[in-house]
């Protein structure tokens, strides 16, 4: 996933774990068939996946508790709010600042429309809408 050039200042564990963030989000959101046509355009999302920080339960941290309690109280608003929280523990657990969501957002979003093409973009923009 070279493409995902957010800073040079950000390490490349960072980098990947942030997009790995999002394509676990993908991941959860999209059914089966879905996820998989999308993750056969990323080289390397097994990778990505694994280098995105745990983002519910105790080792989530508050933000990752709190995105998964409203998660799992219902869809919706309250759902998007708890997985923008789910994601914001995400990027601050990889010392990233969860502002940083805007940025990764257009950039996998331009990656994915370079390989995958305008079905595959719609797909995630499902997915991401709520965290532009």
């Amino acid at each position: 996933f070279s493409p995902l050039h957010i800073s040079r200042n950000s390490p490349s564990c960072r980098r990947k774990g942030g997009a790995g963030l999002l394509f676990n989000l993908a991941k959860e959101r999209l059914n089966g068939g879905q996820f998989g046509e999308l993750a056969s355009h990323v080289d390397g999302i097994d990778e990505l996946l694994a280098s995105a920080p745990s983002t519910g339960g105790p080792s989530g941290g508050l933000m990752g508790m709190l995105g998964g309690l409203a998660s799992n109280l219902g869809g919706g608003k309250l759902g998007q709010l708890g997985e923008l929280a789910e994601l914001a523990g995400g990027f601050k657990s990889l010392d990233l600042d969860p502002s940083m969501i805007q940025k990764f957002v257009p950039v996998v979003v331009e990656f994915l429309q370079q390989k995958g093409g305008a079905g595959v973009v719609e797909m995630i923009q499902g997915v991401l809408g709520g965290q532009r």
